[in-house]
């Protein structure tokens, strides 16, 4: 038997293996608000979700491999177009860039970190919670 005739059937299952997919999840980002970009995942080991009757607070990590600076600016258009206003932004290469926004009783902050595989987003959030009022 040569040894292409062994090559061969293995090459094509390794590339119609690499070629199959997985059916996406939703994105799960818990301030409606506060849009996640296709190709990021959350990871739920590395995020809080915190939730009073007067504070809701959110650190949420997602990581993907897409690009640290057209990401970015990717999440920047996005959020304004959401009616967030940028208050700043810093980049430095040992901590990545993290952007700060404020939206009307909430605020947003925006990290990300370009890893060696991966580039991570991590969004921390706060918002006051409406408070029903009751009349007597």
């Amino acid at each position: 038997m040569s040894i292409q005739r062994i090559l061969l059937p293995l090459l094509v299952v390794v590339f119609v293996a690499g070629c199959a997919s997985t059916p996406s999840r939703p994105v799960r980002s818990e301030f409606e608000d506060i849009p996640v970009p296709k190709g990021l995942t959350y990871q739920p080991d590395k995020s809080t979700i915190i939730e009073s009757q007067t504070v809701k607070a959110a650190r949420l990590v997602y990581r993907g491999r897409l690009e640290a600076e057209s990401l970015a600016l990717a999440l920047r258009t996005t959020f304004e177009a959401n009616g967030w206003r940028h208050v700043s932004s810093t980049a430095v290469a040992s901590h990545g860039t993290t952007q700060v926004y404020e939206k009307s009783g909430s605020s947003l902050e925006v990290r990300l970190l370009d890893g060696w595989w991966f580039t991570y987003v991590e969004l921390t959030a706060s918002r006051a919670q409406q408070q029903a009022t009751t009349t007597r």
